[in-house]
């Protein structure tokens, strides 16, 4: 399965950028015993941000990233299979969910529940 992994990524960060990358590291985390049970792990900031450079972006928040960043994750859960939702307060990944949901789209809130992840997701959520 192609599997949006969503969480914070900008929230709580003050727009500091080593908080941000703190939180992609996070979001990244799973990524591999995703990988590993046979699925192929996305994140919506792995396409938004070169598309956001490439674009001219200079400033997060600055009108392109507000253009790129969320209606990327809306086009990747068109191609998505299922979603993983990771703790943390996110409008963003809150919006992902819902937009799951209303498209019938799986989600799954554990590591653990996704087919095949069982015996990843200890090592996989603790970075």
């Amino acid at each position: 399965m192609l599997i949006l992994i969503a969480g914070p990524y900008r929230s709580g960060t003050n727009d500091d950028p080593a908080k941000m990358a703190a939180n992609l590291k996070v979001l990244e985390a799973p990524s591999h015993s995703l990988f590993r049970a046979g699925h192929v792990p996305m994140i919506g900031e792995w396409v938004a941000l070169p598309v956001w450079h490439a674009a001219g972006g200079k400033a997060v928040g600055d009108a392109l990233y507000e253009e790129i960043f969320h209606p990327v994750a809306g086009r990747l859960l068109a191609l998505c299979d299922a979603v993983l939702r990771l703790p943390g307060v996110s409008k963003g990944a809150d919006n992902d969910v819902r937009i799951a949901r209303e498209r019938g789209i799986p989600v799954y809130e554990r590591l653990e529940d996704v087919p095949g992840c069982a015996d990843f997701a200890t090592r996989a959520i603790t970075a």
